[in-house]
């Protein structure tokens, strides 16, 4: 299975390669990175001593590793901290996040020989694995070099599911590999029983996004940052955050009917990848609106959409939003996190394709903390809601949630620690 496997993966890479050469080298002038992720350059080590690999594959895995990175930095600081990622994106975000790292480097392609050499460089006590990431040779390689691979954070999405479902002779295969499962519901430790790991070795912890601590600021701060911005503070400004292909033609659209009515709305798109900003610029064009991109605004524009280009920032635009809008979910996509919205208790929007944080978004509702939106009209009505107070109390509603959700960094702490200990 692990020769077949690595013989396809090998030609696939006739195929990515050429493709990221063009996506990352020609159109955005960036590198692919090719020593590191087929293991000709390792990443220094100093001092060597008990270590953890920690893996998260993009920006939000990354964000979701931050509080806990840290926690255990501030509990053991004798105990190295390695973290691989996949993507450019995330390895920007994991430089400027978690900066208390002993070493960020790229993951290496899912190859024996690569794989073997890092593990043999590093040494790590223990790997963990951030949500779903399941590489076949480098859990091989880990079960025979590591102590322990744990998967902290867990999540076993319904796509995800039906795939190994369907492979779920392979997969348990795979899955073997992995000591302890700590997830974030009882429906992905239900999924992980479905799929055929023993029940003994998957705990609930919940979601360690939910303790992920953002910055806070002041009144004073909120209207300085819109000021900057070019943002009147008396419009009322809706986020819609981590926004996918085929949904912003949707929020734009229905957007401009609403700014017809009332001219003082204003919309910030922060699209899930920052890179297709142009093109949802492009989107703009067909409508009545003045738009600008984060990193060309300035204290003097005057704009009706504002489209974050940036990574890293969608927090603070929640901050200084009325509410937020939750991408990824008037499409069959499956939505995204809404946590750090709640952080700054805002209340919650999405439409009806939030399955990927089915558990999430049912608490959020039922305690009044986040609705869902079904239809253009419903979508038009939110955008020209006037009713403050509603607004403020599903914030207040919000915030109260995500507080009783805490708890997941400490029993996550716990679970590395026994096998980082005993």
């Amino acid at each position: 299975m692990h020769f077949l496997y690595s013989f396809f993966l090998f030609l696939s890479l006739f195929v990515v390669i050429p493709v990221y050469f063009f996506k990352l080298k020609v159109r955005k002038g960036e590198s692919l990175f090719l020593r590191e992720r087929l293991g000709l350059k390792l990443p220094s080590v100093r001092n060597k001593g008990d270590s953890l690999w920690f893996h998260a594959v993009s920006v939000g895995e990354i964000l979701s590793l931050q509080n806990l990175l840290r926690e255990i930095k501030i509990r053991h600081p004798e105990w190295k901290i390695y973290l691989s990622t996949l993507t450019n994106s995330g390895m920007r975000l994991a430089k400027e996040k978690i900066f208390f790292a002993d070493e960020i480097f790229f993951i290496p392609f899912d190859f024996k020989i690569a794989v073997k050499r890092y593990f043999n460089h590093l040494q790590p006590k223990v790997l963990i694995l951030a949500e779903s990431e399941f590489w076949p040779n480098l859990l091989r390689e880990g079960r025979r070099q590591a102590r322990a691979i744990i998967l902290v954070n867990g999540r076993i999405s319904p796509r995800s599911f039906r795939f190994y479902r369907k492979f779920r002779v392979l997969m348990v295969k795979v899955l073997r590999n992995i000591d302890y499962f700590s997830v974030q519901t009882e429906k992905d430790r239900k999924a992980l029983e479905m799929i055929g790991v023993s029940p003994s070795l998957i705990e609930v912890t919940g979601n360690l996004k939910s303790e992920v601590k953002s910055p806070q600021f002041t009144d004073s701060e909120i209207e300085e940052m819109k000021k900057n911005i070019g943002l009147p503070l008396d419009y009322r400004v809706i986020v819609a955050g981590s926004t996918h292909k085929g949904e912003e033609e949707i929020l734009i659209e229905v957007f401009s009917k609403g700014k017809r009515i009332n001219p003082k709305i204003a919309l910030i798109l922060a699209p899930r990848h920052p890179e297709r900003a142009k093109e949802v610029e492009r989107l703009c064009t067909s409508f009545p609106l003045k738009t600008v991109c984060r990193k060309k605004v300035l204290p003097s524009s005057r704009w009706d959409i504002l489209i974050l280009d940036t990574l890293g920032e969608l927090s603070t635009f929640y901050a200084l939003c009325d509410a937020a809008f939750i991408g990824g979910s008037l499409i069959p996509w499956g939505g995204h996190n809404f946590l750090e919205a709640a952080f700054y208790k805002k209340p919650i929007f999405f439409g009806r394709h939030m399955e990927n944080f089915s558990s999430l978004a049912e608490e959020f509702i039922r305690r009044g903390a986040a609705r869902m939106i079904c239809s253009r009209e419903e979508l038009l009505e939110f955008f020209l809601a006037e009713n403050d107070e509603l607004w403020r109390e599903m914030g207040e509603r919000a915030g109260e949630a995500l507080n009783n959700l805490g708890g997941a960094t400490e029993k996550t702490i716990e679970i590395i620690e026994n096998f980082m200990l005993g």
